[in-house]
């Protein structure tokens, strides 16, 4: 892990910028890490959009988690931002904004194609970034995954045992095939559902719901569509991780 910059934000959050294996990332630590002792980790998961495009929304995150104790990283998807075009995926995108805007129902082969490669590809690269995260003196156990494409978050509380508790919205699109990883996670979950979005299948995400093997699963939803997220919604989130990270 390579730090290419550094800044200390107005409420005292140090964020950091770095790269590993030529993936972008960045780091956010709360004030107190150091004196404290090592922070409790929040890996803040986001759709493909880039961390430029995402930056507000992560660093408002960020510092949200840093204000209850936690640090919180985020690393750069395959095919997004700066990283290499990802052909297979530009052309799965193009598929679903047709279908889209032809008002034709998503079909499974083009769920297949945008997700399953980015969960394949992504989640070692999480996995990476979490190994040399933990080597940092500052940051230590317990670990939490929060938001982004819901089947990452799936195939790293499968996989990766470190991952004590997610949060997970539920506003992508999920393979057929994720079900059955759902059935495999025990882990605490809190998965947010707006349920008015417009870009996500409703039934879906109760069905998802439904499938996770966790004894302990709580859903969240709230009237909206997909930006509308209010405010409490997060709260309950930090709350959640309050209980579990500790």
């Amino acid at each position: 892990m390579h730090f290419t910059s550094e800044r200390r934000l107005d409420d005292g959050v140090l964020e950091r910028e770095f790269t590993l294996g030529g993936i972008p990332g960045i780091l956010w630590t709360p004030p107190s890490a150091s004196a404290s002792g090592p922070a409790p980790l929040i890996l803040l998961g986001h759709p493909p959009l880039g961390l430029r495009k995402m930056y507000p929304r992560l660093a408002g995150r960020a510092r949200r988690a840093a204000a209850d104790g936690f640090a919180a990283a985020t690393i750069e998807l395959p095919g997004s931002g700066d990283r290499p075009r990802w052909a297979a995926a530009e052309q799965a995108r193009a598929e679903l904004r047709r279908a889209m805007e032809a008002g034709e129902p998503v079909g499974d082969e083009i769920v297949d194609a945008l997700v399953l490669p980015l969960v394949e590809k992504s989640v070692p690269e999480w996995q990476a970034a979490l190994d040399a995260l933990l080597s940092l003196p500052e940051i230590g156990g317990p670990v939490g995954y929060s938001g982004g494409v819901i089947s990452i978050g799936i195939r790293l509380a499968v996989v990766d045992p470190r991952i004590s508790a997610a949060v997970l919205f539920a506003g992508s699109l999920v393979p057929a095939a994720m079900f059955e990883e759902a059935r495999r996670v025990t882990i605490p979950l809190h998965v947010l559902l707006q349920w008015d979005d417009e870009g996500n299948d409703r039934q879906a995400a109760l069905d998802l719901f439904d499938a996770f093997g966790s004894q302990e699963k709580t859903l969240h939803a709230n009237m909206g569509g997909h930006s509308g997220v209010p405010q409490f919604a997060g709260d309950a989130a930090a709350r959640f991780f309050a209980r579990h990270l500790r």
